[in-house]
């Protein structure tokens, strides 16, 4: 049976992963900080497991992985989404806090869960649409996703020797526990059931990169190929 380690299963993308991934018949061990989500998770197959740790605390995360053994598939999908809602009045703890969460507790989580990846694994790392364009109030948010798009195209080369591949999903809006928050408008928005499925192919195809709904990102990207100027000139209007 294969085995694969989620982060960030309590709920969302994680939670739908870590059920998809079971009823397909690998041995997912589904890590979280809430323990009593992550049992009532654990209900609904015999081959999920648990593993309650904080990705932020670097005790924690040596102590969790000191249990583990070795993994098929590695899928980093825990992170957190604040917004700046004042760029004048900037909230430097804010954005400390999004970093800290989605991009600097990576480099703990690398360095004690690469080494359980098979040779011929996978790492999986979950990003954002966002980072095809600059939006508002999303400094913290897309400076993270951004820091993470390099970090998993980076390794994606340096780990080809070790025969593991990388895997960088960027989805468009899901909607999840953080995305309930968004005050404004989310075109195309798939449920975390939806986004489970998608990230479960592309995984298993060993896709690079796998962005989605495509219809989102391909406009995305046909926007992001406009002069900057102008892209900040639509939105400042669009803002006044």
């Amino acid at each position: 049976m294969k085995q694969v380690l989620i982060t960030g299963a309590t709920s969302g993308i994680g939670r739908s992963l870590a059920l998809h991934y079971a009823r397909n018949g690998f041995s997912v061990t589904a890590c979280g900080r809430n323990e009593a989500r992550l049992s009532e998770l654990c209900n609904h197959h015999d081959n999920l497991k648990s593993l309650a740790f904080d990705i932020t605390d670097s005790e924690q995360v040596i102590e969790a992985s000191s249990t583990l053994e070795a993994f098929d598939i590695v899928i980093l999908n825990a992170g957190d989404c604040e917004y700046i809602d004042n760029a004048a009045n900037f909230d430097g703890a804010l954005f400390k806090r999004v970093i800290g969460v989605n991009l600097l507790a990576m480099g703990d989580l690398l360095e004690h869960l690469i080494g359980k990846i098979r040779r011929g694994g996978q790492l999986v790392f979950v990003s954002s649409s966002v980072t095809y364009l600059p939006l508002p109030r999303a400094e913290a948010y897309g400076a993270s996703k951004a820091g993470i798009d390099y970090l998993a195209k980076t390794l994606a080369i340096d780990l080809a020797p070790e025969n593991i591949a990388v895997t960088l999903v960027q989805p468009g809006f899901i909607k999840t526990p953080l995305t309930d928050k968004n005050d404004f408008s989310m075109p195309f928005l798939l449920t975390a059931e939806q986004a489970a499925q998608r990230i479960y192919v592309g995984v298993e195809k060993r896709k690079k990169i796998l962005d989605f709904p495509k219809r989102f990102t391909y406009l995305l990207r046909l926007l992001a190929c406009m002069p900057f100027s102008w892209w900040c000139w639509l939105l400042t209007r669009k803002n006044k």
